[in-house]
């Protein structure tokens, strides 16, 4: 039958891994304008299965599935007055399993997911509009 997949194709199917998540991150990170990205040196981006409890609970999430991505740190204005010492540096958290599940409920590839929580997060960090944030990713390819 045309169109099928053989039990053998269903069986060597794989979840997307830890490091299969951080790939695509980099890729699209690497796709972004470099006029955004020049203003992201030193920013740590980590992958997780889920959110820690504490962040769910800070976030308010009902589940450990509602929150995609999250940054920490310090804004671009922030830093300016801040001393510098001591400081942690800028970071972003994919989370794998939620986004695998928003992936399977959807149309979007996963790539495409993945850009988009990571361009997302950063947009907080530099105040960005979600229509700021939607104009950056129409230039990734």
């Amino acid at each position: 039958m045309a169109g099928t997949i053989s039990d053998s194709a269903v069986a060597a199917l794989k979840a997307p891994t830890l490091a299969d998540i951080e790939t695509l991150a980099r890729a699209g990170y690497a796709a972004l304008p470099s006029r955004f990205t020049r203003l992201c040196e030193g920013l740590v981006i980590r992958v997780e299965d889920f959110p820690e409890d504490d962040v769910l609970e800070e976030m308010e999430c009902e589940t450990e599935y509602d929150l995609l991505g999250l940054f920490r740190g310090q804004g671009l204005t922030e830093r300016e007055h801040l001393a510098q010492t001591g400081d942690q540096p800028n970071m972003i958290w994919l989370y794998r399993r939620p986004i695998i599940d928003f992936w399977a409920d959807g149309e979007e590839t996963l790539a495409e997911i993945v850009t988009h929580v990571l361009v997302h997060e950063i947009g907080h960090h530099f105040g960005l509009s979600d229509q700021d944030m939607e104009e950056i990713e129409s230039h990734v390819g």
